[in-house]
């Protein structure tokens, strides 16, 4: 039961990750100068607050959904490159760091699962 909790707490940060990722255009102030880049980011991070709504609320049946978390952070890492033409460093910085993030959120929870499984 704890460790569905935990697992539960990890992916409410992916939630709050996706938010951030889908308001990051804005708030960084690139979406003006990249629009592609800020509606990428916009549409991953509603797509990501979704996905962790939805496992936050089964945790022990999120383990196949974590595979696309990590894939969408791992999007949300090279977005800048792939996306946009002459990235700036706040474009990298917020993306890069919120993929990362991402991926360690999706890795993590996959691992208290798969702790859990082991458990029991």
């Amino acid at each position: 039961m704890l460790q569905t909790r935990g697992v539960a707490a990890v992916e409410e940060l992916v939630i709050l990750a996706g938010i951030y990722a889908a308001i990051s255009g804005w708030t960084v102030h690139f979406a003006a100068a990249q629009p592609e880049l800020a509606i990428s980011n916009l549409v991953v991070g509603i797509a990501l607050a979704i996905l962790g709504l939805c496992m936050s609320m089964a945790p022990e049946r999120s383990q196949d959904l974590n595979f696309v978390v990590l894939l969408m952070g791992a999007w949300l890492i090279v977005a800048p490159w792939v996306v946009s033409r002459n990235p700036d460093t706040g474009m990298i910085l917020s993306n890069v760091i919120t993929g990362a993030c991402v991926c360690l959120f999706s890795l993590t929870a996959g691992g208290l699962l798969m702790s859990k499984r082991r458990m029991t």
